[in-house]
């Protein structure tokens, strides 16, 4: 894989208003899509209280980002293991309550650690926990783009809308990517954006919503999450595989602004600025 070194850094967080809408499989798959794309990718495990991105990828963290903010291991690249086609998972772990909890010297050490890191990357994707808490909004504030995973049930569509409104009227942020998931027709996507969007339209009229990916149910992904490996990898063909790959192809062509400057570091710098 070539350096990429004249494409412009882009984060992006993978966040949902509940659980159980497979927000941790988009975020896998979409990173590995898009390092297939031969982008250098960082998937950054920030469920902190119930990582398993690790378990989606057939990997086993000896060392995770616990350690590193409890400064038993110093760089970034001790923890990083590496996944399929050249991805990198920062993995996490259980253990951390909120970036709001860390001292000023686990802040340090953070940012540090992460301002280190010399090689080259492209894309940084964040997959945050479920719903809304303070980690999750200092994430979102801490990337440049924020994508929503909504499935065609009422609940998810309310707490997605729930995670939108907070992150607007709390935190400013106005743009948002919805990701339309385990969708059973063609047309239950349209439907569920139609709704998202009008209660949007009504009740957070200076809120954007851009409709995405739409993400079909596919027996492969199932068997693809049993065997510990993302479906891109294994299924290609698959129908999830090929909507992941057109996600990951519409995020690579349409990233070509370069005025977020700065990279994982001035990410990390304002992740914490974020959670004080």
């Amino acid at each position: 894989m070539q350096p990429t070194r004249n494409r412009p850094f882009l984060s992006i967080a993978i966040a949902s208003g509940k659980g159980g809408v497979g927000k941790t499989n988009v975020a896998v798959n979409l990173s590995v899509a898009l390092a297939r794309l031969e982008r250098h990718v960082m998937l950054f495990d920030a469920d902190l209280g119930l990582a398993n991105a690790d378990l989606m990828l057939g990997l086993r963290p000896t060392k995770t980002l616990h350690d590193l903010v409890a400064g038993r291991v110093e760089h970034l690249e001790e923890i990083l293991l590496p996944g399929p086609d050249g991805l990198l998972l920062v993995p996490s772990a259980s253990g951390i309550g909120s970036m709001a909890n860390l001292t000023p010297a686990e802040h340090l050490g953070l940012i540090r650690a992460f301002s280190s890191y010399d090689k080259p990357l492209d894309v940084l994707v964040v997959d945050t926990a479920a719903g809304v808490n303070d980690a999750v909004t200092s994430f979102c504030k801490a990337v440049q783009q924020v994508f929503v995973v909504v499935c065609d049930e009422p609940a998810s569509l309310t707490d997605a809308y729930a995670l939108i409104k907070v992150l607007h009227q709390d935190h400013g942020i106005r743009r948002f990517r919805v990701i339309c998931n385990m969708l059973r027709d063609g047309d239950s996507g349209q439907r569920l954006m139609r709704k998202l969007m009008s209660v949007c339209t009504n009740y957070l009229p200076d809120v954007v919503l851009e409709s995405a990916a739409m993400i079909p149910a596919d027996d492969k992904l199932r068997l693809a999450v049993q065997k510990r490996q993302p479906v891109v990898s294994l299924y290609p063909g698959s129908p999830s595989a090929r909507a992941f790959t057109d996600l990951a192809r519409w995020i690579d062509t349409a990233h070509t602004s370069t005025q977020d400057v700065g990279g994982i570091g001035f990410f990390i710098e304002r992740l914490l600025q974020g959670a004080g």
